[in-house]
């Protein structure tokens, strides 16, 4: 500011700035003046333009109907979703755990049939041993080249006989055990289909 204050005495407003005693401000009355007067006459249109703009927003307060049932069934179809999806994963988590539990089952037979074929194995190869040895201590005792010959016949005999026994307990107990297997995992899966279909 260019200019210097000057000092109002007369008590009526100046067109130019005034200085308040003891402060160094600057106070401006003609500007708010101005600005009061410009607030004025900007409100009739101010008025006006309210007006309007109700006018204006009756359609947006239309259209929040829509927007908000719209919302309603966004967050019901949700809801629903939730819901859904809840009960598929409570289904396959029971179906998880059937499928589970059928495999232990399984795997439980399996080691059973195993520890079966493994001690008829035993007793066959227990069985064979003393075969052989009953056939070695008869062979020591024969006399004569013949009785050497009917002794190797008829244990030969006996061998096919007891290959052949123990051939069809090895057979029926394995696939004793392979039923036994397969079984549970069978039903669980044709039962996990018919859940799933």
């Amino acid at each position: 500011m260019a200019s210097t204050p000057k000092k109002n005495t007369t008590g009526k407003s100046a067109p130019g700035p005034t200085i308040v005693a003891d402060k160094e401000d600057v106070v401006a009355p003609r500007a708010v003046f101005v600005l009061s007067q410009t607030s004025r006459d900007d409100a009739a249109p101010a008025a006006e333009e309210k007006e309007s703009r109700s006018a204006e927003s009756a359609p947006f307060l239309a259209t929040s109907l829509p927007v908000a049932e719209i919302q309603q069934s966004v967050r019901a179809a949700l809801e629903k979703g939730v819901i859904e999806s809840r009960a598929a994963f409570a289904k396959a988590k029971t179906s998880v755990d059937e499928a589970a539990s059928a495999i232990e089952v399984s795997f439980t037979a399996a080691k059973e049939g195993v520890i079966a074929i493994n001690s008829k194995a035993f007793a066959a190869l227990r069985a064979n041993a003393e075969t052989n040895f009953d056939y070695l201590m008869a062979s020591f005792e024969a006399k004569s080249l013949s009785d050497l010959v009917a002794l190797q016949s008829d244990y030969a005999r006996k061998q096919v006989e007891s290959m052949t026994a123990q051939a069809k307990e090895f057979g029926v107990l394995a696939q004793r055990t392979l039923t036994d297997t397969v079984e549970p995992i069978k039903e669980q899966v044709a039962k996990s289909f018919k859940i799933a279909i």
